[in-house]
């Protein structure tokens, strides 16, 4: 480092022999005396030691020589004033490098040294050499420390001790010498001083180690050049890239303490191509369990295969994070793969295709349609030599042998690639697909997927889609589902949220915008809370899809506290191989509690809760609705909860466990509660009174039990007599088994509120 080579900065004065006006015999100020013409000084051209020099007797008890220009003081630079001197007669001075260190305003900086160590003269004729080191920082070595004040200096000698000697003193001079101290200076290990050339075809692995060996707490730079590795290299300092790093894909660079990926840019050149190192080194070192994108927006062109940047791991089970920036897909190269394949499916074979032709050419991953085939059926495996298919869940009806239609779509995020994924986490991540592609693909399988205070904005097909069991208890909190089809009507809506093929997700306080779904759930124990889901149109008595699928029936799942907006929770068994119920618990374990619904401009038949069996003998047993707002607004509704009976209709002989209560309905012609109160007054006297719940109980259910029975006004015989008679209660009366009847021991008359249910217990 040079100012005077790299900058073109002034340092050196000019020589005694351009003239002796410049010298100045007090503090080099303008204005200050010069030696032109003065008496004791007198230019010498000839002197056998130092060719032109300045002859100067000594006169004053600090005799001062200064150069009266302004020497700059750049910030980080360090200057090296030398004089050589020698004495020809009388006294014998002493000889010292000073200077005057000048403010902005030309004015002296105070309270700090303005001369070096002072050297003796003690020879005649003997030629001594003295130098003195200014600078800002208190460095070893630097004699004069002036700080960050002095802008610029006035130097020289000076001369003290006994008068009247005289001396010669050759021309000063005043260099740069920031590069003595630039190693301690800026605490840099340069690897080029290591050997590394940066041609970008020598390995400069082992120059790259030796580099990182010798930092020792000081940064490693990489200067400008293309600096090709081709062995793992780690780096334990901090690291500076001025120049680029080539390697081989399973090569890795490891940045233990520069570890973000705007250092890995800066080291490959490539916004992609970093992220994909970056995310290789997570998977690689015990020392960092989060990648920092520290807000950086990285524009994608095609898939990021996750594992194909990791080639020596298809399994990954210990916590980690990308966190803070953004992937945003970019350019055409984004097309989902549609292939049409024959394949014999078998109820008792599970999730397996058989017989599947052109089976190589059926990507994994690809989406699976074809008759009796449920939403979201995936390719999770395939075995080409046997010609079979492992699909994420069975088909409902597809026994035999049809054509099936694969698609494969393409994400921003693919991590199909890993056969195992466990507990890894996305944070603080918009993934704007731009209605390019979809979102995330998760690994085949590994439990604790989490996506926390994410956006996943205009996919195209899926927000985040599940092949296998990589969902099982994957926590969603606080994240923004964005359509990129908003613009569309409802029915023409094809792009999904998510799925969920496992037990035990955990949905949290997001917020969906107009999907043809917001989430598919198949498996148990779900709990979702605190969502805002919305996909309606302008449509009058227009079609709404579910916002929430629940996919098996015996659900054990929560859904709370949500805002369903302009949609409604479907629950089906549409994963079922055998739908008609033989055993088990059938549409079981459900909670429906204290959830905002709303919709508008909606079709008369429109309910906000919906069973869908997909096979005969099915009933509730288990569920809960309680504390949820049923509002339609421009127009009203039939009711809030209805049996879809595309396939088959419950079974509601075998209801049971089934608490229906605490609702508040506005515009939903039918209040359907269980157990159901139901008031009545007996006009005529009749011994059996027959009495309907006007289609209140939940699901058009059948009447089946008589709870109670409390007299709310006098019973009276034919006589006009009083009595005190409880009636016996039967329920399933008339032709659709939703009334019940009151047999008395005569025939009586008066007001009753009964108490009903269309359950067993």
């Amino acid at each position: 480092m040079n100012k005077a080579i790299t900058d073109g900065v002034l340092l050196m004065p000019p020589a005694f022999a351009d003239g002796l006006n410049v010298w100045s015999s007090g503090d080099g100020t303008p204005g200050t005396a010069t030696y032109q013409n003065a008496a004791n000084a007198a230019f010498v051209p000839a002197d056998q030691d130092f060719g032109g020099c300045l002859e100067l007797q000594k006169t004053s008890n600090t005799t001062r020589v200064r150069y009266m220009g302004e020497t700059p003081l750049l910030p980080g630079c360090y200057l090296r004033v030398t004089a050589r001197i020698k004495a020809v007669a009388g006294s014998l001075p002493s000889v010292q490098i000073a200077g005057y260190p000048a403010r902005a305003s030309g004015q002296p900086l105070a309270d700090v040294d303005t001369a070096a160590d002072s050297v003796a003269l003690t020879t005649y004729g003997e030629v001594v050499e003295v130098s003195a080191i200014i600078g800002a920082g208190n460095r070893p070595g630097v004699d004069l420390v002036w700080g960050s004040r002095a802008v610029y200096g006035h130097f020289g000698i000076d001369l003290t001790g006994p008068n009247g000697g005289i001396v010669r003193i050759d021309d000063i001079i005043i260099e740069d010498v920031t590069s003595v101290f630039l190693r301690d200076l800026l605490a840099v290990v340069d690897v080029r001083d290591f050997g590394a050339l940066g041609d970008g075809t020598t390995d400069d692995s082992d120059a790259f180690d030796a580099a990182n060996a010798a930092a020792n707490g000081r940064t490693i730079l990489v200067p400008e050049g293309v600096f090709r590795l081709e062995k793992d290299v780690a780096f334990e300092e901090q690291v500076k890239f001025e120049g680029t790093i080539s390697m081989p894909t399973d090569k890795m660079l490891l940045l233990r303490k520069s570890f973000d990926l705007p250092t890995y840019i800066e080291a490959f050149g490539d916004e992609v191509l970093a992220f994909k190192k970056a995310f290789q080194a997570l998977l690689n070192s015990s020392d960092h369990e989060s990648l920092d994108l520290c807000g950086r927006r990285i524009a994608v062109f095609e898939p990021i295969d996750m594992q194909a940047a990791v080639p020596n791991r298809n399994q990954f089970n210990t916590r980690r994070v990308i966190r803070n920036g953004q992937f945003e897909a970019q350019g055409d190269n984004w097309n989902t793969q549609t292939v049409s394949s024959q394949a014999t499916y078998s109820s008792s074979n599970g999730r397996t295709l058989t017989n599947v032709t052109n089976i190589a050419n059926v990507p994994v991953g690809a989406h699976v349609t074809g008759n009796g085939v449920g939403r979201e059926i995936y390719v999770r495996s395939k075995n080409v030599g046997a010609g079979t298919i492992e699909l994420n869940a069975p088909p409902f009806d597809a026994d035999g042998t049809q054509n099936y239609t694969f698609r494969r779509f393409d994400y921003l995020i693919d991590l199909s690639g890993f056969s195992k994924l466990s507990k890894f986490n996305m944070s603080n991540i918009e993934f704007q697909c731009n209605g390019k592609c979809s979102g995330i693909m998760l690994a085949p399988a590994g439990p604790t997927f989490e996506l926390q205070e994410c956006f996943i904005s205009r996919p195209k097909d899926r927000g985040i889609t599940s092949i296998g069991g990589g969902c099982q208890g994957i926590l969603i909190d606080r994240c923004q589902f964005l359509s990129s089809e908003e613009a569309e009507n409802v029915a023409d809506r094809t792009s999904i949220g998510f799925n969920v093929n496992s037990n035990d997700a955990k949905i949290r306080d997001c917020r969906a915008t107009q999907f043809r779904h917001f989430m598919l759930l198949a498996g148990q124990n779900h709990l979702i809370k605190g969502n805002h889901f919305f996909q309606g149109d302008a449509v009058a008595d227009g079609f709404r899809t579910a916002g929430i699928v629940l996919q098996d029936n015996y659900t054990a799942s929560v859904v709370t506290g949500n805002y369903i907006d302009n949609c409604f929770v479907e629950w089906t068994n549409e994963r079922d191989p055998t739908p008609g119920f033989t055993n088990g618990f059938s549409f079981s374990s459900f909670s429906l509690t204290d959830n905002v619904f709303l919709s508008g401009d909606v079709a008369p038949w429109f309910s906000y809760l919906v069973v869908k069996p997909h096979g005969t003998g099915h009933f509730l047993n288990g569920v809960t609705v309680t504390g949820n707002r049923f509002r339609s607004i421009n127009g009203n509704i039939d009711r809030a909860e209805r049996v879809d009976t595309s396939f088959a209709d419950l079974d509601h002989s075998r209801n049971r466990s089934v608490w229906y209560k605490g609702n508040s309905y506005h515009n939903v012609r039918e209040h359907a509660e269980n157990p159901l109160v139901v008031a009545h007054s007996q006009g005529t006297n009749t011994r059996t009174w027959t009495i309907g719940t006007d289609k209140k109980l939940p699901f058009e259910g059948f009447c089946q039990f008589v709870d109670s029975v409390m007299l709310t006004g006098d019973l009276r015989n034919n006589s006009n007599q009083r009595r005190y008679e409880a009636p016996v209660g039967r329920g399933r009366i008339g032709s659709d088994d939703d009334q019940f009847s009151l047999e008395f021991s005569e025939d009586m008359r008066g007001s009753v509120r009964a108490t009903v249910r269309m359950d067993k217990d």
